[in-house]
């Protein structure tokens, strides 16, 4: 899978999520690869975006289309500065429930010192986890150059998330998080995205 992630300020959620729709209602056909998409803006009017191809090569063909342009040219002015880009062919996809149910989403941006190592905790005692927190029904990690990492986790709804924050992790669990935090450079930077845009092929 390859992942193109996409952000930026934005003072009009309701236009933005607009220029999404009209993207998968008349671009998306035309977009083989395309495997879906997850969108939002925060509270603070923070973009976030993270779509979905099942190559780097569908992506570029995908980004390559002079109707794709032309989108993204009108898109582009519903950013208060300029948008960043972030593309990874790294990606980590864990998924217990139906994504596209959630009903909050978390994405996390931030720094590593051990990419490797990282994904190896990740992977580990997924069934504990699953027990433990029943509210995260998916997650998608990506890595990015020089350890960054940009990774989405889907919640059944933020009140589920927000109870499932509170409980105190088992031994095993708790160690893994002690170990990821260790790993951490610097403070992460927390996307909530409460009103969550699920797109899919159709």
């Amino acid at each position: 899978m390859f992942v193109q992630v996409f952000q930026g300020q934005v003072s009009d959620a309701g236009k933005v999520r607009a220029a999404l729709d009209r993207w998968v209602q008349d671009l998306a056909p035309g977009a083989p690869g395309w495997l879906g998409s997850t969108a939002g803006v925060t509270d603070d009017g923070r973009f976030i975006a993270l779509a979905r191809f099942e190559s780097e090569e569908a992506a570029r063909r995908n980004s390559d289309r002079p109707e794709q342009g032309r989108w993204w040219a009108e898109m582009a002015k519903l950013f208060s500065g300029e948008a960043t880009f972030s593309d990874s062919n790294e990606v980590d996809v864990d998924v217990i429930g139906d994504p596209d149910q959630a009903g909050f989403v978390q994405i996390i941006q931030g720094r590593g010192t051990d990419p490797d190592r990282a994904r190896e905790l990740m992977s580990q005692d997924s069934g504990q986890w699953a027990a433990f927190r029943p509210d995260i029904i998916g997650s998608i990690a990506a890595q990015h150059n020089d350890g960054a990492y940009t990774m989405a986790l889907y919640f059944t709804s933020e009140k589920e998330a927000r109870e499932g924050e509170r409980k105190e992790p088992p031994p095993a669990l708790k160690a893994q998080m002690e170990e990821m935090d260790a790993l951490s450079v610097g403070v992460p930077d927390f996307f909530d995205i409460k009103d969550p845009w699920l797109y899919s092929p159709r």
